[in-house]
């Protein structure tokens, strides 16, 4: 798997994040293997990092919600389906990462990769629609990000930011 990354605003290359192509690409890694996808799938993602105007701009345009999120999710292909040559983009909004980073009292990077996961299994067909599929959803991101070393997101006491796809 491979990412196609563009870094729209400056704040993200001063965010601390190091090489993040590699880490979103590890990021991916790791999700695609708890999901059981194979090890020799050939897909791209697109992940843009961006600010909150831009990703206000593409809310309003794709779901007709004139603010800002944290994420969205572009899936190229349905619910179920194999992942193709591009799997999806993904887009995220710096100023509303940091915010909820800091309201939350988690590092940057934990929620910056916390939504990375988050992304991409919508981008797999993952969804929160109703209860079930919330549930469902929340516990392999705790589990991956329990591989990597990150706290549960979703434990008591932390709140829950809107993570948002985008459907094709």
């Amino acid at each position: 798997m491979t990412v196609a990354l563009a870094v729209e605003t400056l704040a993200w290359d001063e965010a601390g994040l190091g090489d993040i192509a590699s880490r979103a690409q590890a990021v991916f890694a790791a999700a695609a293997r708890r999901i059981d996808l194979p090890d020799d799938i050939v897909s791209e993602i697109g992940l843009t990092l961006a600010d909150d105007a831009t990703v206000r701009e593409a809310n309003a345009e794709w779901r007709g919600k004139d603010k800002p999120t944290n994420i969205l999710s572009f899936p190229m292909a349905g619910p179920g389906a194999t992942p193709g040559p591009l799997l999806g983009d993904l887009i995220l909004a710096y100023e509303t990462v940091a915010r909820e980073a800091a309201l939350e009292d988690k590092p940057f990077d934990a929620h910056f990769r916390h939504l990375l996961v988050h992304g991409f299994l919508h981008l797999v067909g993952y969804d929160h629609v109703d209860e079930s599929e919330a549930e469902a959803m929340e516990r392999l991101e705790v589990e991956i990000l329990a591989e990597m070393g990150i706290a549960d997101p979703y434990a008591e006491g932390t709140e829950t930011p809107a993570m948002t796809p985008v459907e094709p």
